[in-house]
Parts: structure tokens; C-alpha cells; sequence
């Protein structure tokens, strides 16, 4: 599998936040359960590449395609993960980091037939074009998305309308942004679960097992 981890480093995600957003995915990448998740498939690896976005325009490839095929290299890219710094502050624009995650796709150096964006966010598309056309065009090179929503609690937010939509953020990404086959959600309650709803996620993904539409972190 090919798989873009995209996650979302806009003005909401505070420098906290961010902090626990790239331990908890260093954190997940090296789970036990999400090794063996990735040795246990028909290939035994898969390619990860790890980009940040935020408003339209902003996006940086923070890791390179790299084959994890084991404890090493799940260790060695989680090392280089909570060691980068930040690539920006912006606004949110979910269509131009799922273009993004669909140029990487087709630069990989590597072929496979399930080729897979994990979009992470915590707000609703507010910057560049239609988020349901960026979707529905990467769907129809049949690119899978999933998504990772992560909840702000209302008196947590500055902008109540854009962390928590009409009809919840949840429904959000499930409605406009995730796409494919067994495309699925998982929503982390808070920042803190942001590692455990990423682990049981990568399991998902890698192990391409049928589940839920939307299971949560607490």
C-alpha cells in the first residue's frame, strides 16, 4: 500500500496541539499492532510519505516515500517525524491537501494497487477550491480517502462555525471529504487521543479490514 499521511497544521492547531498530533502519530507508525499489521500483509511493507498542509498554497513534504518494513524503519520515521519542525501556520484548505496527497501518489517511486490519503484535520474547508471536487476527482483514480476528525470542544474554539459545522464535524468529513472503497472515519475526542485513534486507524487502513463508517478515541 501507498499511503500519505497528511496531516493539518492550521491556525487552530495550537503548538501544543501540534505537539501531541506528531508524538501520537510517531507514536502510532511504531505501535506494535501497526507493525505487524504492515508485516503481516501479502507484501510484508509499505510506502508512507508524511505531508503538512494548511491554506491553499501551503503544503511541505515533511518525510519522503519510505518503505517500513519492520521495527527499524517504523522507529527511524518516527524519530525523523518528532524531530522536524513545523511547517507553517495557516488557514484550512482540505481540497488543496487532498490534491496534494494525490500529486504525491503519482510521484511515488513505487507501484501499488491500493493507494490510500489520510487526511487529519480539526475544522471545515475555508480556503481553495471545492473540497467534494478535490475528492471526487482522486476517487476517480481510484485513490482511496480516509479521514482523522479531531473534535474541539466548544469552549475550546475561536471559531465555533468552522471546528463544529452544522450537523458536527464527523459528518462533515464523512459528507464532503472521505471517498472510494471502504473509505471509513475515525474521530479522536480530543488532541490528547489523537495517537490512539491514528494506531487503530493505520490498522484499519493497512489490514484493509471492513469496519465501522465512524469509530471514535476517547
Amino acid at each position: 500500500m501507498l499511503l500519505v499521511l497528511a496531516a493539518d497544521v492550521s491556525r487552530s492547531v495550537t503548538p501544543p496541539k501540534f505537539r501531541l498530533q506528531r508524538e501520537g502519530a510517531a507514536a502510532a507508525i511504531t505501535h506494535p499492532e501497526v507493525v505487524r499489521a504492515i508485516t503481516s500483509g501479502p507484501n510484508r511493507r509499505i510506502a508512507v510519505c508524511f505531508v503538512e498542509w494548511a491554506t491553499s498554497g501551503q503544503r511541505n513534504v515533511v518525510i519522503d516515500w519510505t518503505v517500513i518494513a519492520g521495527d527499524a524503519h517504523a522507529r527511524a520515521f518516527g524519530d525523523r517525524l518528532v524531530e522536524s519542525p513545523r511547517s507553517f501556520v495557516g488557514s484550512t484548505s482540505i481540497s488543496d491537501a487532498i490534491d496534494f496527497g494525490v500529486s504525491q501518489l503519482e510521484r511515488a517511486p513505487f507501484a501499488s494497487e491500493r493507494r490510500v490519503i489520510d487526511i487529519s484535520g480539526d475544522g471545515n474547508n475555508v480556503s481553495g477550491r471545492s473540497v467534494t471536487d478535490a475528492r471526487d476527482e482522486a476517487v476517480a483514480k481510484n485513490i482511496v480517502i480516509n479521514a482523522l476528525v479531531i473534535l474541539t470542544p466548544l469552549h475550546e474554539s475561536v471559531r465555533p462555525d468552522h471546528t463544529n459545522p452544522p450537523g458536527g464535524l464527523e459528518k462533515y468529513f464523512q459528507d464532503n471529504v472521505i471517498g472510494g472503497p471502504g473509505a471509513f472515519t475515525v474521530v479522536a475526542e480530543t488532541h490528547e487521543a489523537f495517537g490512539r485513534a491514528l494506531t487503530r486507524k493505520l490498522i484499519q487502513e493497512i489490514a484493509g479490514l471492513p469496519g465501522p463508517e465512524l469509530a471514535t478515541a476517547e
